[in-house]
């Protein structure tokens, strides 16, 4: 968690920023590997792509506190075949879980995924989406792999 408000604090004026700029960078929070968990993104923004960092949190508990990291991707909404730009196909590496190290310690598990977004008003405007990612890291007891539901709003 200390890591979020510095990082808050350095995204949030590309969140204001002018009409020129908003149209090539995207400020986005949400749940999912768009959003390395619970957390921000900044994404450079086209008509059919969206690239991306972020930063959040993939876990708390009382004992070992926030388990958070960082990733980046890229989701592309032409390869579908549909007419719009609603549904988009992406590529996430980065944090995907957290690994108990001792009672009181977790660490992140980095790796990556593969990803399907639905943005209701397509990728190239400010709004929510939903999707899925399949994700796997490498964790001390072997390859671990989990889905992430997505949820958030690209502003």
């Amino acid at each position: 968690m200390k890591i979020l408000k510095p990082l808050a604090c350095l995204l949030l004026p590309l969140s204001v920023s002018t009409t020129s700029l908003a149209n090539e960078f995207s400020f986005g929070v949400g749940i999912g590997s768009l959003y390395s968990g619970l957390g921000v993104n900044v994404a450079s923004r086209s008509a059919t792509d969206l690239k991306y960092v972020s930063a959040g949190c993939m876990s708390y508990s009382s004992y070992g506190g926030a388990t958070c990291g960082a990733g980046a991707g890229w989701i592309q909404a032409d390869l579908l075949g549909f007419d719009n730009t609603n549904h988009g196909i992406g590529v996430y590496i980065g944090i995907v879980g957290d690994e108990r190290e001792s009672y009181n310690d977790t660490k992140a598990v980095y790796g990556a995924g593969l990803s399907y977004h639905y943005f209701a008003k397509g990728i190239e405007q400010p709004g929510a989406h939903l999707g899925i990612s399949l994700v796997a890291g490498d964790t001390n007891s072997g390859l671990d792999t989990k889905l992430l539901l997505e949820f958030g709003y690209q502003f």
